[in-house]
């Protein structure tokens, strides 16, 4: 009796429970693609001097293929995303240089939204519950937005790069965000940042086609000034929300 009352007054210990082997396998597929990423040094091919350099090949492929391209592409993109490979903005420039900005903001976003979901549901369901320890403050700060408006909250995030993109796909599937609203309000918020980086493509693809070189003096052409605008925009965009936020707390206090 005695015991059972120690044991009651015992706070309980959080657990960490660990999937079974067969939820296991997302995660190991995800490690063994990003392991074989590096190792055969395909992360040398994500640069803007093997853009410049295979710029005639890719046009060339994708004039060959067309659709067939695109969707290669798009999967190439997604899987890109789910091993949180760096490099993204450039695989975007490289998509509007090949299929225009158009088709370019197409692809990429099917492709990232596949890509994001398939490491949110390895989040989900292949991944020890330690790992909500792990992402440390960033899902502290997120859980209270999630809490209020789980669909409006993620949509700023996709919209105000106030997170790493990463970092966005894991924490709400700890934080029980549902499936089709993770889905949608990454396929919607992902748009205008993807368009603005597939316009930069387009107009470097029309350098290169012209027989010029990429350097920082392109940036004053006037096919390039829209999209650098834009990127101003996407960059202001955090800052000012995080004031407009602070404002309105102080508002409130």
């Amino acid at each position: 009796m005695q015991q059972l009352e120690e044991d009651q007054k015992t706070p309980p210990r959080s657990r960490v429970r660990c999937p079974s082997p067969r939820h296991l396998i997302p995660a190991l597929v995800l490690v063994a693609g990003l392991a074989a990423y590096f190792g055969f040094g395909l992360h040398h091919y994500v640069t803007l001097d093997a853009l410049r350099e295979h710029h005639d090949l890719l046009t060339e492929w994708v004039h060959g293929y067309g659709l067939v391209a695109g969707l290669c592409f798009a999967t190439l993109y997604a899987a890109a995303v789910a091993l949180s490979i760096p490099g993204a903005s450039l695989m975007t420039i490289a998509a509007g240089l090949m299929f225009g900005p158009y088709l370019a903001t197409v692809f990429v976003v099917f492709g990232a939204t596949i890509g994001a979901t398939i490491l949110f549901l390895a989040a989900r369901y292949a991944f020890c519950d330690f790992l909500r320890a792990r992402a440390g403050g960033a899902m502290d700060r997120m859980a209270h937005g999630f809490n209020e408006n789980p669909m409006s909250y993620m949509l700023i995030l996709r919209l105000v790069p106030l997170f790493p993109f990463w970092v966005v796909n894991l924490v709400p599937a700890f934080l029980g965000v549902t499936l089709t609203t993770f889905v949608i309000s990454t396929f919607f918020g992902i748009i205008p940042g993807t368009f603005v980086y597939a316009l930069l493509g387009d107009g470097a693809g029309a350098v290169l086609h012209a027989g010029k070189d990429l350097n920082l003096g392109i940036i004053f052409e006037p096919r390039f000034l829209a999209p650098l605008i834009g990127l101003g925009i996407l960059a202001v965009i955090p800052v000012a929300y995080k004031k407009l936020k602070r404002r309105g707390k102080s508002d409130h206090g």
